[in-house]
């Protein structure tokens, strides 16, 4: 079956401002590391946002640290169609998670004005703040804040440094006193698009340059913290010990067991994070505080993991006289898309004769946020070897390119449609 983009997206302009923003927070030949609220996050902001400006667009920082890109439309009362991602990075990342649908999304829209298309309803393309999570230890911040869904705490919330999330946006130059004026109207947004590279093995496994996304599985983090009591490594017999770490392994080994223990289950858990307290060679460790991720697209099946998980940490912990506690950092359920923007997506894939496997969506996304407020539709791109949040994670141009013309495509039906004209075409 023969591929074909026809005229549409600026494929050259759209890699190279890829590689030109990869370069920012660089590390080795291909890692990025361009943490939330950094001097290097503002250093891709401030590039992103000359684009921005140079198709056209009119933008602003929000009081969450979200870099916004405007284009009106020809009715402002419509709700908005907004398309984006993210450009913060893991401490030890790649150059494409977020940044292709951020820089996918600018394309598209600087693609529908070069061509003379104005959209009925105004479309705004977003680089949200803080998705990954990965310096305060809870993502999706810009996301969460403008639909409204920030928790108790946040802006306390330490990084290994001891920065506060609310000091590091004070740094970037955002008010959080202005929280309120940059959360958006129930009903303002009508629909959201986020294109992202898979992150995982499927499509490549199945020769498969683009995706359609039918839903993200549920995550749910936590944090333990296990204490003991300190002594000294060489004095202390091995049966009067409470040794915090020893007990954090076991719990940790028998997490990865259970979810192990059904192959054929989407199940996925991870330890990512670990703390040791004192963290000396010669002192038995007298607290360990680590991390659990722990994701399915079934929330019964997660939910009896989670209470295996508690009966496993009340066992061991009773075994070698320790206790526990821990915070729930992010509980979500598994959220689907809106079956008229898939229709929207498979259509335009077959306008390209793209063949479009579908699949759900493992890792959350800002899409998952939006989900709370209003439809919203994925598409991912290929990951090479399925590699993510790594330096060798790759994803080529050309798949790259073909992902944002399903997007461009898409977003062009969406323009000159309203959600009642796709509802009753379908």
């Amino acid at each position: 079956m023969q591929i074909t983009t026809g005229k549409g997206i600026n494929q050259l302009r759209l890699n190279e401002r890829i590689e030109q923003l990869s370069r920012i927070g660089r590390i080795g030949e291909t890692g990025v590391c361009r943490l939330a609220l950094t001097p290097e996050d503002m250093d891709g902001i401030i590039q992103v946002r000359l684009w921005m400006e140079e198709a056209g667009l009119a933008t602003r920082i929000d009081p969450f640290g979200n870099l916004i890109g405007r284009l009106e439309g020809t009715d402002p009362t419509l709700p908005i169609l907004m398309i984006g991602s993210h450009i913060d990075s893991q401490p030890y990342g790649g150059r494409y998670d977020g940044a292709i649908g951020v820089l996918g999304a600018l394309e598209v829209v600087q693609c529908l004005m070069e061509n003379g298309i104005q959209p009925s309803m105004p479309i705004e393309v977003i680089a949200f703040c803080d998705e990954e999570g990965s310096r305060f230890n809870k993502g999706l911040f810009g996301s969460r804040g403008m639909t409204g869904q920030l928790e108790e705490g946040e802006l306390e919330r330490q990084d290994k440094n001891g920065v506060t999330r609310c000091e590091a946006l004070q740094a970037f130059g955002c008010s959080v006193e202005k929280f309120a004026e940059g959360v958006y109207a129930t009903g303002s947004i009508g629909s959201y698009l986020e294109l992202h590279i898979e992150q995982g093995p499927v499509l490549e496994s199945l020769d498969a340059p683009v995706g359609l996304v039918t839903g993200i599985s549920g995550p749910l983090w936590l944090t333990v913290t296990i204490k003991g009591m300190a002594g000294h490594a060489g004095s202390v017999p091995m049966a009067m010990r409470h040794d915090a770490l020893a007990g954090s392994a076991r719990v940790i080994a028998a997490f990865d067991d259970m979810v192990r223990a059904d192959p054929d289950a989407p199940t996925v858990g991870t330890v990512g994070s670990l703390r040791v307290f004192p963290d000396s060679r010669n002192i038995i460790p007298e607290e360990v505080s680590f991390t659990v991720d722990l994701r399915d697209m079934e929330m019964e099946r997660r939910n009896q993991l989670e209470a295996r998980l508690m009966n496993v940490l009340d066992e061991i912990c009773s075994q070698h006289g320790l206790t526990y506690s821990l915070t729930e950092d992010t509980n979500s359920e598994p959220r689907y898309c809106a079956e008229r923007i898939q229709a929207a997506i498979r259509s335009s894939a077959e306008e390209m004769g793209l063949p479009l496997p579908e699949l759900m969506s493992g890792p959350f996304h800002d899409a998952l946020a939006l989900s709370h407020v209003c439809e919203y539709g994925m598409i991912f791109v290929r990951s090479k070897d399925g590699i993510s949040h790594h330096p060798s994670e790759y994803s080529s141009p050309e798949d790259i390119a073909l992902g944002t013309e399903v997007l461009y495509r898409t977003i062009r039906q969406m323009c000159s449609r309203l959600p009642a004209d796709i509802e009753s075409s379908d």
